[in-house]
């Protein structure tokens, strides 16, 4: 764990400011281990190794002269390809974008870079962050390192991919559904979609106007922090943008839990969806971890997890159609299966059901607030059960493998951490939410659990 791709952000930013670690050392050995790793794990659309290398030298020198701008200054980050970067390809990972070259950076990237971050890469997706682990497209899927044969979920599939095996300390996800907690938990890495509205999606390959959100996905929960103190900005020019104070978000790194109160959504994982005995058992350790750092844990109850989950997909598959239907009627041979068949099953939803869905999800956002005011965070496993094997069909087998969509329709800050691991070395993962626009709260709950389990030792043995 002392190689220079093991340092998480928050370890080398201090060694960087220090002037004890170079950008251009670093990004060099960021640079060689991606095209060591690569090969097989195909997280990478694109390398940008050329920028990377002139935004390192660059940062090197601004913090040679005093210049310093903070945790991310110098710092190799990727981005999962629906971000917009100026003169650089943006594909989706679909052939339809193949040739997309965006004439302005995504508001996000455009903060990371005046943070001085180092863009190393465009990261594999599934196609339009809908299209799931596909064989049908101009890029093969990315690999899961825990083993190659496994899927690393997605729609984040290269952010989590990448990270966990070291190939950057930091990568952009979005989130409709899940897409930044599901690669976070079978990748064994920590991931934070945050309230909706408080990051900008401007620049943001869209898929749901009212359910999208971009998000930061790191080795610890610090880090995510981190990356969130330049990423949490308004932005007058995303109608959903939040006006909000800003906020410290790594100030409660290390600090106690004492008076913290946990509610356990366990009708989730009990009744609701059967879950492996092995997630159960981890999410047992992680209570007990919060009792003993001085939380109240306690049960809550919500709705039934069916209702978020069909309350979601109802207003995601009509917000997709409604993105995608003139490239569908015009070019659908240009989508993959996966992806063609998700996106047009929004034909198939009626203004009736959408604009039920969105009274449902109303109903919805006030009991979880209603509940909220009995605990502080609530708890519940992102994943029902491990990876499971590439290229599954969820949609024709009705596999239903994460508890994630909850947070998606609430727009509330979701966490998922890695708290353990199967017999077979195959991480777990706990998810924390919070109330609206306390993310920094959910991200010292993430950090004080990393660090009371011991989860942040181990990385696949890909990697």
């Amino acid at each position: 764990m002392t190689d220079l791709h093991f340092l998480t952000v928050a370890q080398a930013s201090i060694q960087i400011k220090a002037r004890k670690l170079s950008p251009v050392e670093l990004t060099k050995a960021f640079i060689a281990r991606i095209k060591q790793l690569d090969t097989t794990l195909y997280s990478h659309l694109l390398l940008l190794e050329e920028q990377a290398m002139a935004d390192a030298a660059r940062a090197e020198s601004e913090i040679a002269g005093g210049g310093w701008k903070g945790p991310l200054h110098g710092i190799p980050i990727g981005l999962k390809d629906i971000y917009n970067t100026a003169g650089v390809r943006t594909t989706g990972h679909s052939a339809l974008f193949k040739d997309h070259i965006p004439t302005d950076d995504a508001f996000t990237v455009h903060l990371l870079r005046n943070a001085g971050a180092v863009i190393t890469g465009k990261l594999a997706t599934w196609e339009f962050a809908i299209g799931g682990s596909s064989f049908d497209l101009p890029w093969p899927p990315a690999r899961n390192p825990w083993d190659a044969s496994l899927d690393p979920s997605g729609s984040s599939s290269g952010s989590g991919a990448a990270v966990a095996a070291g190939l950057c300390m930091g990568a952009m996800g979005s989130d409709t559904g899940g897409s930044i907690r599901g690669p976070a938990a079978w990748c064994g890495i920590a991931g934070h979609k945050p309230t909706y509205g408080l990051l900008s999606r401007r620049g943001i390959l869209p898929l749901s106007f009212s359910l999208d959100h971009a998000g930061p996905m790191c080795w610890t929960s610090e880090d995510c922090a981190l990356m969130m103190q330049v990423l949490a900005c308004h932005d007058p020019a995303d109608p959903g943008s939040a006006a909000v104070t800003p906020v410290d978000y790594a100030a409660g790194m290390g600090k106690s839990l004492a008076g913290l109160r946990v509610g356990v959504v366990r009708h989730f994982f009990e009744r609701d969806l059967r879950t492996d005995p092995e997630t159960i058992a981890a999410l047992e350790s992680s209570l007990r971890a919060l009792r003993d750092l001085g939380a109240a844990v306690g049960d809550v109850t919500l709705s039934p997890f069916a209702t978020y989950a069909d309350c979601g997909s109802l207003i995601a598959r009509a917000e997709a159609y409604a993105i995608h239907q003139q490239w569908l009627r015009s070019a659908p041979e240009l989508y993959g299966a996966f992806g063609r068949h998700r996106l047009m099953a929004g034909a198939f939803i009626s203004a009736v059901d959408y604009i039920n869905a969105q009274r449902e999800r109303a109903r919805l956002v006030a009991e979880f607030l209603d509940v909220m005011q009995t605990v502080d965070v609530v708890v519940f496993p992102t994943a029902r059960c491990p990876a499971r094997p590439i290229g599954e069909d969820s949609m024709a087998s009705g596999f239903q493998p994460f508890f994630n969509r909850a947070f998606n329709v609430i727009g509330a800050p979701a966490l998922s951490v890695c708290n353990g691991f199967t017999s077979k070395g195959l991480p777990l993962a706990l998810q924390i939410g919070g109330r609206p626009f306390e993310d920094a709260l959910v991200l010292q709950v993430g950090d004080a659990l990393e660090r009371a389990l011991g989860t942040r030792t181990r990385r696949p043995t890909a990697a």
